[in-house]
C-alpha cells in the first residue's frame, strides 16, 4: 500500500512518526512555496519536483523571466498553481516586491528553498581578487540570503520548511574561489542559529551542499579536459544532476523530515571524504 504524506498514521501523540513500514509517496499538495533562482539549473529542478509532488510555487529569478515563465508552464502541466517574478534579490526593495507577490498569491508561506547564487567562473587567488567581484559574490550569494531569508520567516506558516543551498565548498574550501568559499561557509552557520530561532514554531531549517553539478553555471569547467578528473574524483563516479539535489530539497521539505533541522545535507556523491 502506498501512503500519502497527509494521511500517515502519526499515532495518538506529537511524538508519534509516520508508519515506516507502509510504502511512501512524498505528498506537499496544499503546500505553499517559494525557489529563489528557479529559473535554471537546481532551482528549476526543485520547481518541477514540489509540482509533482503538489505543491504551490512561486519562483524568483534575476533576469531569465522567460525561462521561469517556462518553469511556470511545466509546474502548471502537473496541476499545481506557479507564478514567477524577476529582481535583484541582493536589493532589499526587490525583496519586499516579492514577498508582496507571496503575500497577494499565496496569503503566507509553507516551504522556502534559498537557491539564487552565482559561482565566478574564473580562478582568482585571493591576493590578486578585486573588491568589485568580492562585493558582487557577497551580495548576490550572502545579502540575498539575508534578505529573502529574514521576510520568509516573518510569513512562514508553524511546521514550515526553509532549506538554504550551500556547496562542498563551504567545508572543503576552494582556491582561486574564496568569494564563493565564504558565503557558503556563511550560509551553513546562519542555518544553525536560524534552526534554534526557528524550532518553537516547529519550522526545520536545513542546507543541501552539493559538489559538482552538471548545469550551465559549471558547463565552462566541465565541458573542458578537466572534467575526467573531476568525475574520477568523486567516489560515485560521476557528477550531480540538478534532480539529485532537487530530490534532497524535496525530502527536507517533507514531514520524512520534521526531526531534521540545523543540518547541512552533503549531495556530492563522496565527494567530500574522497582525496
Amino acid at each position: 500500500m502506498t501512503v500519502r504524506e497527509g494521511s500517515l498514521d502519526r499515532g495518538p501523540g506529537p511524538s508519534a512518526g509516520p508508519n515506516l513500514s507502509a510504502g511512501l509517496e512524498l505528498d506537499l499538495a496544499g503546500k505553499r512555496a517559494l525557489v529563489t533562482g528557479g529559473s535554471r539549473g537546481v532551482g528549476a529542478a526543485t520547481v518541477r519536483l514540489l509540482a509533482r509532488l503538489g505543491a504551490d510555487t512561486g519562483i524568483s529569478c534575476r533576469t531569465r523571466l522567460d525561462e521561469a515563465e517556462q518553469v511556470v508552464r511545466e509546474a502548471e502541466r502537473c496541476g499545481s498553481r506557479a507564478w514567477a517574478d524577476c529582481g535583484d534579490l541582493s536589493d532589499p526593495e526587490a525583496v519586499a516586491r516579492l514577498f508582496a507577490r507571496v503575500d497577494s498569491e499565496f496569503g503566507g508561506l509553507d516551504l522556502f528553498v534559498g537557491n539564487a547564487g552565482i559561482w565566478p567562473v574564473e580562478d582568482v587567488p585571493l591576493a590578486e581578487m578585486d573588491a568589485g567581484r568580492w562585493r558582487r559574490t557577497m551580495a548576490v550569494n550572502l545579502d540575498s540570503i539575508f534578505y529573502t531569508t529574514r521576510e520568509a520567516l516573518r510569513r512562514i506558516s508553524p511546521g514550515g520548511r526553509i532549506v538554504l543551498v550551500s556547496s562542498t565548498a563551504a567545508q572543503r574550501g576552494e582556491a582561486g574561489h574564496g568569494d564563493y568559499a565564504a558565503t557558503k561557509g556563511a550560509i551553513n552557520s546562519l542555518v544553525k542559529g536560524l534552526c534554534v530561532e526557528a524550532g518553537g514554531s516547529n519550522v526545520t531549517v536545513n542546507a543541501v551542499a552539493p559538489g559538482w553539478i552538471d548545469t550551465e553555471m559549471s558547463s565552462k569547467a566541465l565541458e573542458s579536459e578537466a572534467r575526467a578528473a573531476i568525475d574520477a574524483a568523486i567516489p560515485l563516479g560521476r557528477v550531480a544532476t540538478a534532480e539529485d539535489v532537487a530530490g534532497a530539497i524535496a525530502f527536507l521539505c517533507s514531514s520524512w523530515a520534521r526531526h531534521v533541522t540545523g543540518e547541512v545535507l552533503n549531495v556530492n556523491g563522496g565527494a567530500v571524504l574522497a582525496g
